[in-house]
């Protein structure tokens, strides 16, 4: 190889590397979209829908187009579990939000998934609390999980793990605190332990004080 061209390949894989480190600290052009279609784990369907419905599990919500932002959700869409609105992370705008990452198969999450229901009943709004299905090949298990414990707040669906780098998840449960501009301020890894522990992180990273009756 004559050195022009040894200069010309260095320069070049050097320009690579650059433009490699610059899209790991901004948000992708093109998010990840779950493929309803081509997916090997169906979230939608007529018996799951129906499952949904009999646990009074409420709608998905609305996301909007915003631009991601630095510090924010990921430009990750995820089905909604048992049928509804596909929602984008990164949309998710407008109300401060609490994220839980869940399964069906996760004791940890079986202990503090009712003190999320808590939240959502105590919130009134103010507050919004999803949660997300994480890497799941089970709907139908998550829908009768999330029924027996009376979870009725939104879920989400993530079978294929999308969240798992932009996010990093290296296990559950794991909960994101956002506030109302789309900033995340927290990540609680592990299990929150009590309703007061819940209470004071919800006004401690989202400025919004919720008392959390018994039930």
């Amino acid at each position: 190889m004559t050195p022009p061209l040894r200069l010309a390949v260095v320069a070049g894989a050097f320009s690579l590397a650059l433009s490699g480190c610059a899209s790991n600290g901004s948000p992708p052009e093109s998010g990840y979209t779950f493929d309803t279609l081509q997916a090997p784990v169906q979230v939608d369907s007529p018996q799951l829908r129906q499952q949904k419905a009999s646990a009074q599990i409420a709608e998905c919500p609305p996301s909007s187009g915003s631009a991601s932002i630095e510090g924010g959700l990921p430009d990750i869409t995820l089905p909604c579990l048992g049928g509804g609105r596909d929602v984008r992370l990164a949309g998710l705008r407008g109300t401060p939000l609490v994220l839980n990452f869940w399964a069906q198969t996760c004791g940890p999450c079986r202990a503090e998934s009712p003190l999320f229901q808590r939240l959502h009943q105590a919130a009134d709004g103010r507050v919004a609390v999803v949660g997300v299905d994480w890497q799941d090949s089970r709907p139908g298990y998550a829908l009768a999980f999330a029924d027996e414990l009376g979870l009725t707040y939104p879920q989400l669906a993530d079978p294929e793990g999308a969240t798992r780098g932009p996010l990093r998840i290296a296990g559950l449960p794991v909960t994101f605190f956002v506030t109302a501009d789309g900033m995340v301020t927290h990540t609680e890894y592990g299990a929150v332990d009590s309703a007061d522990e819940l209470a004071s992180m919800v006004e401690r990273h989202l400025g919004v004080h919720v008392e959390l009756t018994a039930p």
